[in-house]
């Protein structure tokens, strides 16, 4: 069946335009230029934003957004207890497995224990002490210290696992046999193929939440998602702006735009010699031109980013923020302070050697897709003009993301989310600790004070105080510019309104933060 499937998809995009109102709850089709984020369940499933949400569809979290807030998943109530620092969820009595098996209080408090013997990158559960069973449907979290974050990345983004199956699974990372995908969400994983990128998904008949709208949900690599969307190959898919009016004048096709929830940086690797040195991070802000990026490798269509890290749109955002307006000269000034000096080709050195620096880049944009941006290549000249000599290495996605990983770079044009959601990327993107093993993460070491307020910052409960915390955490960061903030692409989507979904972005992000339009809840009742 797996072999069949891709040809199936292939032919019904052909009568799509005839037969799209009796077929539109048979299937709907997910145009990707990746394809391939690994397989969807919580080990398998590749560090970005797109491969979460592949295993998403899979696994059920306590709770879940929708577009106004948190709502109730695998959990049907939860309340938080103050005094105890105790998370209380009280369970769907309904939910089951995709084996048929209930889900309970057991599967949870197992989830977290498994979590801690065996890390999930995506979920943090250093802050829970223990997860109390009180009932078949009622788990207590009883947490060592008050965390901000709770519902946000632990309680909307946890996967809950069936202990009846993983309670034998000594190593996650090498368990692909089919009980490895058995979850409680609302669809059931059928199919991946690495090669062509592609998955299929059946709806899960028994889901507690209601019938899925649609019986097949597929997601096949496109090249070119404008001509699949005009032809009716697939039903939803990331756009660039660029094809914003030829989209526009088909009325079968809806475009959705996102918060600014995803941001273009320049990754500094701080524990090499220079790099580690605040004032050159600041020269190499000063070196290049963010709105010449703009307006040259987006062609306008996107927003200059914030120095302090988090989204404009974000709610504890810091306005009047350091900005290193493009001041070349200046750049200039503090090479020279730092012993540099232009040879008669223009050439920084110092002591007869030259200043050298290879800068990785690929072409991941919004939503873990495929740009075609000059990002690197324009910061290679900006950063010649002022005599810094640049090797330009244009890389894979996921080859510069492990280079980044293991600190084999200089400096390195990345990306990612989650900067609309919980304040707690701040500690993800910067800190050496919470960002460890992150493929986007800073790690920064080079301020103590910086450190220390992330860490205050989620263990405060009081907005208005975690506010503040969070401001000034902004500020710092702006001030060492651990990593360089570019700008925010301008994040689109276009489907097809005809099968009666509505696809949408959520507000702050798909669990933590992906600025992704693939919400589930858009194909529940």
């Amino acid at each position: 069946m797996a072999k069949d499937w891709l040809k199936k998809a292939s032919w019904l995009g052909l009568l799509c335009g005839a037969l799209l109102g009796a077929a539109s709850l048979e299937e709907i089709r997910i145009g990707d230029s990746q394809g391939d984020f690994g397989y969807p369940n919580p080990y398998q499933h590749y560090p970005r934003g797109p491969g979460y949400v592949r295993m998403s569809w899979v696994f059920d979290t306590l709770i879940w957004k929708d577009r106004s807030g948190f709502r109730g998943a695998l959990a049907k109530e939860w309340r938080y207890d103050e005094k105890n620092r105790t998370f209380i969820f009280l369970l769907q009595p309904e939910a089951k497995w995709h084996d048929g098996h209930s889900v309970s209080a057991e599967d949870v408090a197992f989830t977290v224990d498994y979590f801690r013997r065996h890390p999930y990158f995506w979920v943090d559960v250093s802050a829970i002490e223990r997860v109390e069973v009180k009932s078949p449907h009622e788990v207590h979290f009883h947490l060592l210290r008050p965390y901000s974050p709770f519902l946000s990345d632990i309680g909307g983004t946890m996967p809950i696992l069936p202990k009846h199956i993983w309670a034998g699974v000594e190593n996650p990372k090498t368990f692909l046999s089919k009980e490895a995908f058995i979850g409680s969400g609302p669809y059931r994983y059928v199919d991946f193929d690495k090669v062509k990128g592609s998955y299929l998904y059946e709806a899960f008949e028994g889901y507690y939440g209601g019938k899925p709208k649609a019986k097949r949900l597929l997601y096949v690599r496109s090249d070119k998602p404008l001509n699949a969307l005009l032809a009716g190959q697939i039903h939803l898919a990331g756009i660039k702006p660029t094809m914003q009016e030829m989209i526009q004048k088909n009325p079968n096709l809806k475009i959705i735009e996102d918060e600014k929830g995803w941001t273009k940086k320049l990754m500094i690797n701080h524990r090499r010699p220079l790099l580690n040195e605040r004032s050159f991070r600041q020269a190499l802000s000063y070196a290049i031109d963010r709105e010449e990026l703009i307006a040259k490798s987006q062609q306008g269509e996107a927003y200059l980013a914030s120095l302090g890290l988090l989204s404009s749109d974000h709610a504890f955002f810091a306005p009047n923020l350091p900005a290193y307006a493009y001041n070349p000269q200046k750049a200039k000034e503090i090479l020279a302070s730092l012993g540099y000096q232009p040879n008669r080709e223009g050439k920084m050195e110092k002591e007869g050697k030259p200043l050298k620096l290879q800068l990785l880049t690929s072409t991941i944009t919004a939503g873990g897709q495929a740009g075609s941006d000059r990002d690197g290549e324009m910061i290679q000249k900006m950063l010649e003009r002022i005599g810094i000599t640049v090797e330009l290495l244009a890389l894979e996605s996921t080859t510069l993301d492990l280079r980044v990983k293991n600190w084999e770079f200089d400096l390195a044009v990345s990306g990612h989310g989650g900067i609309s959601g919980d304040a707690k990327i701040l500690n993800e993107m910067i800190s050496p600790n919470e960002g460890a093993g992150s493929v986007n993460s800073a790690r920064f070491e080079g301020n103590a004070r910086l450190n220390e307020l992330l860490r205050l910052q989620i263990e405060e409960m009081n907005p208005s105080k975690r506010q503040e915390l969070v401001q000034e955490i902004q500020q710092l960061h702006a001030l060492e510019l651990p990593a360089i903030p570019l700008y925010y692409p301008k994040s689109l989507t276009a489907f097809d309104t005809r099968l009666g979904v509505e696809w949408f972005y959520t507000p702050g992000g798909i669990a933590k933060g992906i600025p992704i339009s693939q919400n589930k809840r858009a194909l529940l009742p």
